[in-house]
Order: C-alpha cells, then structure tokens, then sequence
C-alpha cells in the first residue's frame, strides 16, 4: 500500500476533503494524510459538517503542519498540493525523491461566509466532487 500525503496552505478544507475521500473510498489502494504549510488548527466546522453527513470516519483528521512528515518513518510516495499557495511553499522543502503533484483546486471557504446551509453544502459538495475527479483521474495512470 503506497502513501499519499495532501497539501493546502491551511490544512483545514481542500486538502482535509481529500484525505477523507482516500482514507473512506480508496483505503485499499491508498493511506491519505494531510498537511498544511500554515495550518489553522481545526478543520473548518462546515467541511467537517459535511464529511459527517457522509458517515465518513473523521477521528484520525486533524488540521497539522507538513513539518512532522519531512523527517517522519512514514514513506510518503505522493506528495499532492490542492492549492497554489501550498504548491510554492512545499516544494522547495520536501525531498525530490517523492512525486509531487499539483492540483489548483479553488478554495471553499472563500465562499462559506454565508448563512445559507444549503448554500454552503452546495459549496462543499463542489469541491468535494472536483477533488474526487482528481483522485478518480489519478488512479487510472
């Protein structure tokens, strides 16, 4: 089973999202982490609202730097960065042993400051599926 670890600058939504679609759809081909190169700490409540509705295992997440993966045992086989930010910011860090990928996913929570629910899951449900493409599309190389 190979590693994949998902970079965002705030490891709080995209790179969380995606992490959770591997760990919860694809654990036979993949172990997901995520990471961030500025983490805010938490995950964002509506993403994590999201994820729930999903029945999508959630205890092991949680909003980390990308710091503790670059002298981790674990072996990371793919590095993914789901924002532009992030993408700038680890690459120059992380050994070039790895496959670093880059995917430019638009940020939720640009968006998510709104008081609508339906609103903000449509947001979420967006992003989810755009992220997801990306995982199906990677599995098929």
């Amino acid at each position: 089973m190979k590693n994949i670890l998902f970079v965002c600058t705030g490891n709080s939504a995209r790179s969380i999202i995606a992490e959770s679609i591997i760990n919860n759809e694809y654990y036979n081909k993949f172990k997901a982490y995520s990471a961030g190169s500025n983490p805010t700490g938490n995950i964002n409540s509506d993403v994590e609202k999201f994820l729930r509705s999903k029945n999508y295992d959630l205890s092991n997440l949680s909003s980390k730097n990308f710091d503790i993966f670059i002298d981790s045992k674990i072996k990371i086989h793919h590095i993914v960065t789901v924002c532009n930010n992030a993408n700038n910011e680890i690459c120059p860090i992380l050994p070039k042993n790895n496959q670093i990928i880059h995917w430019d996913i638009e940020d939720p929570l640009i968006k998510l400051n709104i008081s609508d629910e339906r609103e903000k899951n449509k947001i979420i449900l967006n992003t989810f599926n755009a992220i997801n493409k990306k995982i199906i599309k990677f599995f098929q190389k």
